[in-house]
C-alpha cells in the first residue's frame, strides 16, 4: 500500500463533454481530450485521455525515453506501427509501449479512429495543448492547419524522440 496521500480519498469523474479538448495539426487533424491529469486528479504519476485521428490522418512516428503509454482503440480502424512492425488496430485493439518504443498510428479506415491514451508519467496532455487549437463542444471541424515551425523542439522538450523534419516539413 502507498503512503502517497495525494489522491487518498480523492476522486474524478469525467463526462465526455468536459475537460480541455484540442484541435490538432497535420497529420492526425482530429481532436485530442486529455481527461484525468495531475491538474484534476492532484496524482503526478499518470495521465490519460482520447485522441481522435481523423480519416486518412495519422500520429507522426515518435518514442517516448521516459514514459510508458497503454494505447486502446475503441472507435474505427487503422494501424499501428511498432519498432516498424504493423499490428491492425480495431475496436479493443491494446498496446503497451515501453520506453523508446518507436510507434505511429495510421487511420486507414472509413470513419474517425479513437484511441484511449494513458501515459505514465504524465506530459501528452501538455504535447496536445501546446501543439493544438482550443476546440470547444460543437464547434466545426476547422480546415487542416499545420504544426508549429519549432514542433521537434517541443516534442523534445516534453520527452518525445524519434520525430524529425524533413525540407518540405513533413515528417
Amino acid at each position: 500500500m502507498s503512503s502517497d496521500a495525494g489522491p487518498r480519498g480523492h476522486a474524478v469523474v469525467m463526462q465526455p463533454d468536459e475537460g480541455p479538448s484540442w484541435w490538432q495539426p497535420v497529420p492526425a487533424n482530429g481532436h485530442a481530450d486529455p481527461k484525468l491529469m495531475p491538474a484534476n486528479t492532484g496524482f503526478d504519476g499518470l495521465s490519460m485521455g482520447y485522441q481522435t485521428i481523423a480519416v486518412g490522418g495519422r500520429v507522426r512516428p515518435h518514442s517516448h525515453g521516459d514514459q510508458i503509454e497503454i494505447q486502446v482503440c475503441f472507435r474505427g480502424r487503422g494501424h499501428v506501427l511498432v519498432d516498424d512492425v504493423r499490428h491492425e488496430l480495431t475496436p479493443g485493439s491494446a498496446c503497451f509501449l515501453g520506453y523508446d518504443v518507436k510507434h505511429e498510428i495510421v487511420n486507414d479506415g472509413d470513419e474517425e479512429l479513437v484511441m484511449l491514451w494513458v501515459i505514465a508519467p504524465p506530459g501528452l496532455e501538455n504535447f496536445f495543448e501546446t501543439i493544438g487549437r482550443r476546440r470547444e463542444l460543437h464547434d466545426p471541424e476547422p480546415e487542416p492547419f499545420e504544426r508549429p515551425a519549432d514542433v521537434v523542439a517541443i516534442e523534445r522538450s516534453l520527452g518525445m524522440n524519434d520525430t524529425v523534419r524533413t525540407a518540405d516539413g513533413d515528417v
